[in-house]
């Protein structure tokens, strides 16, 4: 069982009230949560990574539950997406681990969700900075929540770590008018419309 040890995490907060237009009735939310754990698989080739998914699920669920809270509740939480960032005595694959326990945590806590959880990784250095795609929580052809969030660590993530991130929007963008099926319209069946 391989031990993903926690060094920090860090929320981040973004609340927009107009893009060069009128100001909202209500800001535009959207927040990250990043964790920094070590990876123990760095320095290798491994073959067996799968299951190592499962040694992560409670990290999804702490994630989940804090970016949640700093959100000011569930209430109005309607996009999402994840992501990671791999060091770079690590591979690729080693961020493809949050596929699971990152998404499901969401689902779980968001009211099973039917889309698809956008997702993007790389490996990278200290410092290195991914944009987390995010999308509707029940149909991916709402155009209207299509965005995404950048995320980074000054101090992070180093050779032999891993950074994990979860996001989450509240609302359209601001200003939204690019049309296609609107969130009112959803059927949340197949995660599509």
């Amino acid at each position: 069982m391989p031990e993903f040890k926690l060094r920090k995490t860090m929320i981040i907060l973004e609340e927009t009230l107009h893009d060069n237009g009128p100001t909202a009735h209500k800001p535009r939310q959207k927040a990250a949560i990043m964790a920094l754990v070590n990876n123990p698989f760095a320095g290798g080739y491994h073959g067996d990574l799968e299951s190592a998914m499962d040694d992560l699920k409670p990290l999804g669920m702490l994630m989940t539950d804090k970016l949640i809270a700093a959100m000011g509740g569930i209430d109005g939480i309607d996009g999402f997406g994840k992501g990671a960032i791999v060091g770079e005595a690590g591979e690729l694959e080693h961020g493809a681990l949050w596929h699971v326990p990152g998404g499901y945590a969401m689902r779980e806590r968001l009211g099973d969700s039917k889309a698809i959880v956008p997702s993007c990784k790389k490996s990278g250095g200290v410092g290195t900075r991914l944009d987390i795609p995010l999308g509707h929580i029940n149909a991916a052809y709402v155009r209207s929540h299509f965005d995404g969030i950048e995320v980074g660590l000054a101090d992070g993530p180093r050779a032999d770590e891993i950074l994990f991130v979860l996001a989450m929007s509240k609302g359209p963008r601001i200003h939204n008018r690019m049309g296609g099926l609107a969130a009112t319209d959803v059927k949340g069946e197949d995660g599509l419309r």
